[in-house]
């Protein structure tokens, strides 16, 4: 990809630092920035998970006001990167929640991810700028591409403050799968898209122990609706770039 070559790629109005060996963040995921600083309270704890090269964190600290953030990734290559593009933040290498530190739980107010989405059986029809110097644990999603989003889901009470906020980035033909993993496990949910940017995020909101299973809404549309955890929004705007990489082409 032009941008290892470069060595940095333009996400949100800013330069992020990659390289070879690392995943390239695509111009749709801004759409998760957005979405997440909608939500995001004063003095928020974020994290992000499969974080990368952490482009997504760098730029919510541009965005809100974060009093803590950290990010994690299973492959050490990615958090090298994201070691550089975030001086001062907690960067840690592992499996989705396993190296985070303890003290985060029931503490997160933003948990946001780009995750790999693409089904296992269409990682050999993604272009070769994706298929051959990305590497393969920041595409495959597995079976169906949704795995990661149910465990994220799944594990995700546990790490949530009272009205928290879970952010994954999904693709609108799978949308309703990440739904009803985030369903399942108690969160309201919703779903905000940007036909500009052909992006889809589902939100789900974390109320707290004894709150009752969690609701999918589709009575309000507006640039807004991230803000509204029990809505579905659509957004339009943004410029598109080539798609591949985390999420299905």
């Amino acid at each position: 990809p032009l941008e290892h070559l470069l060595g940095w790629v333009e996400f949100c109005g800013r330069r992020v630092l990659v390289g070879p060996g690392v995943f390239v963040p695509r111009r749709r995921t801004e759409l998760l920035v957005r979405a997440a600083a909608g939500v995001a309270p004063p003095g928020a704890v974020v994290v992000e998970l499969c974080c990368g090269a952490g482009a997504v964190a760098a730029a919510l600290q541009h965005e809100v006001d974060v009093a803590e953030l950290h990010v994690s990734d299973v492959d050490p290559t990615a958090t090298v990167w994201a070691a550089r593009n975030l001086p001062g933040a907690g960067v840690y290498t592992g499996d989705l929640f396993a190296p985070l530190p303890t003290r985060l739980l029931g503490r997160i107010d933003v948990l946001c991810l780009n995750a790999p989405y693409v089904p296992s059986s269409e990682i050999a029809l993604m272009p070769s700028e994706a298929r051959v110097h990305e590497p393969r644990v920041a595409l495959d999603g597995g079976p169906d591409g949704l795995e990661v989003h149910r465990r994220v889901a799944a594990e995700a009470p546990r790490w949530l403050a009272p009205g928290g906020h879970v952010l994954i980035e999904t693709s609108a033909r799978q949308v309703e799968g990440t739904v009803a993993a985030v369903r399942a496990a108690g969160l309201a949910s919703t779903v905000v898209t940007d036909d500009g940017l052909g992006a889809t995020v589902v939100v789900g909101r974390w109320a707290g122990r004894g709150s009752g299973r969690g609701g999918l809404n589709h009575d309000v549309t507006g640039a807004g609706a991230a803000t509204h955890p029990d809505r579905v929004g659509r957004t339009r705007g943004g410029r598109g770039r080539r798609q591949g990489g985390g999420g299905p082409t």
